[in-house]
């Protein structure tokens, strides 16, 4: 249920945040991180406790460890019963990309490894495992879909036709870089980036690529512990992963039945790999 924010209208609500446009200033929009949590692009119950606090502490500490303009703005406060899990942002005309950068193989671009040798068109070395580092990071984007609709992976060339050959190209460079960047940054942690997703768009006040949206997050991003990786474990990952893990096991996602309730123990494990993890980064 959303919340009424005074001097805020209610505008959209994603899976897990909610937008809200100024009534006072038309060009910023208020992005609400909720604690709702999704797995096979459905919203489950119950919440996990504190999880939109968890994720707007990570992103804006990666906003600020990043050298790139992001969406953010600090002249208008964040409304007193939303502040720690809202963002007061600037409006952009966003990209219908989701940029993403992969630098292990894992998740869906391991299946399509294995059906073609290729992700997202890009033909990877034969004999790769589940895990495993590619010979560099790799971009793989994806077209977004509309609401309840499922993300299509495309080719670069594909981004190309959507955006212009110039922007497809910066795109490509500025997610690389940012995913470099961080991945040094993770690592110092004692982790590894495998790989995650960005969001960019135009701001029409400065003619910037701008990023947006959540940035590193858990909910965005695969990280591993790299001691838990050198080890052999490639499936452990600080993220939701254990709510997919239990809901494959005590549901059919394919079928037309509404997911059960989670857990009391997924609830309190999921929220304590969120906090882990963003304990491990912001105290770099």
């Amino acid at each position: 249920m959303t919340k009424t924010i005074a001097g805020w209208k209610h505008v959209y609500s994603g899976k897990v945040r909610d937008l809200y446009e100024s009534d006072e200033h038309r060009d910023l929009i208020l992005v609400v991180a909720s604690d709702r949590v999704s797995a096979f692009d459905r919203i489950l119950s119950p919440e996990i406790p504190d999880k939109g606090m968890y994720l707007t502490e990570l992103t804006n500490w990666w906003f600020k460890q990043l050298p790139v303009p992001n969406h953010t703005n600090s002249t208008v406060a964040v409304p007193a019963e939303v502040i720690g899990r809202a963002m007061v942002c600037e409006k952009l005309d966003m990209f219908p990309i989701e940029c993403v950068v992969r630098g292990y193989l894992s998740g869906s671009g391991y299946k399509d490894y294995l059906a073609t040798g290729m992700v997202c068109g890009i033909a990877l070395p034969e004999g790769l495992a589940l895990g495993d580092k590619l010979p560099e990071p790799i971009f793989t984007p994806a077209y977004k879909a509309a609401l309840g609709d499922k993300d299509e992976n495309i080719s670069f060339e594909r981004v190309v036709e959507l955006v212009g050959q110039e922007q497809a190209n910066a795109l490509k460079e500025l997610s690389l870089d940012i995913f470099n960047r961080a991945s040094a940054l993770a690592e110092q942690a004692g982790l590894i980036l495998a790989d995650t997703k960005f969001e960019f768009g135009m701001n029409p006040r400065t003619g910037q690529i701008t990023l947006a949206d959540e940035v590193l997050t858990p909910d965005s991003s695969r990280y591993w512990s790299e001691a838990a990786w050198e080890s052999g474990n490639r499936t452990d990952s600080f993220d939701k992963q254990i709510v997919r893990n239990w809901l494959a096991a005590n549901w059919d996602p394919t079928g037309d039945t509404n997911p059960p309730a989670l857990p009391d123990e997924i609830v309190s494990q999921t929220r304590a790999k969120y906090a882990e993890l963003v304990g491990m980064l912001t105290s770099l």
